[in-house]
């Protein structure tokens, strides 16, 4: 059994940062998981361009506000609490910030933990 708190990932190369980001990864791929699962909070004011077209990506709000647009389509979506949005075809989106948002995301496949974002927004 995998146990394991925020504090402990804490200056780990689960823990990675930039400009009004910062992410918790928990769980990576030397876990043997098969998945990634991060903690992360967005701070007001965010805003990204992404397409993880190397990972399938799952984000369920926990608290705070923005949206997220799709590129392909101009479809814009609200984002707050209780909601789960989900990029099952590497769609292309903007996530933009309202209110700090602090959001638990999964990535298949699991990340190795010293990936960043290229110029694409992928990882």
């Amino acid at each position: 059994m995998l146990v394991r708190t925020l504090d402990e990932v804490m200056g780990t190369p689960g823990e990675a940062h930039g400009p009004k980001w910062h992410s918790m990864r928990l769980l990576l791929a030397g876990d043997g998981m098969g998945v990634t699962l991060t903690d992360l909070i967005l701070e007001t004011g965010f805003e990204m361009t992404l397409q993880q077209e190397n990972h399938f990506q799952a984000c369920y709000c926990l608290e705070g506000t923005g949206q997220v647009e799709e590129l392909e389509n101009d479809r814009v979506h609200r984002i707050r609490p209780g909601m789960l949005y989900a990029m099952n075809g590497h769609d292309r989106h903007r996530i933009t910030v309202t209110e700090r948002m602090r959001l638990i995301c999964t990535l298949f496949p699991a990340l190795r933990g010293d990936e960043v974002h290229d110029p694409d927004g992928g990882l």
